[in-house]
């Protein structure tokens, strides 16, 4: 990603106002009982997430999530391949209401980098 991207300039802004945590802390939140979730497209999800995560879409997420998780106080965790779409999906659930949500600084790479558990296809 160019440096200097409109796309950059926007996830980079969306991140001062949302809490990052790195895979570890994520993995460690999520075994506590928060929901992790997949913002990538199908395809990518598809192709391995991370063990437990469900499924939402950037382009879904705010029309689904309250079907997948009713309670506004329910720690919610997204992530996408490299943290920056998660980092808008987190922002948007903020503004939804949601009051303890947080993006996975390095997305699925950095799960996997971890040694986190996946689940393939």
């Amino acid at each position: 990603m160019a440096s200097g991207s409109r796309f950059k300039q926007l996830t980079d802004d969306a991140k001062t106002r949302v809490r990052e945590i790195s895979a570890a802390e994520a993995a460690q939140q999520q075994a506590g009982g928060a929901v992790l979730v997949d913002v990538r497209e199908n395809e990518e999800f598809a192709n391995g997430h991370a063990a437990g995560a469900i499924h939402l879409s950037k382009g879904v997420i705010e029309m689904r999530i309250e079907e997948a998780v009713s309670g506004v106080a329910t720690p919610i965790i997204c992530y996408c391949g490299g943290g920056f779409r998660s980092a808008l999906a987190a922002e948007n659930l903020q503004k939804m209401g949601y009051t303890n949500v947080a993006s996975m600084a390095g997305g699925f790479k950095a799960w996997k980098v971890a040694g986190l558990p996946t689940s393939n296809p």
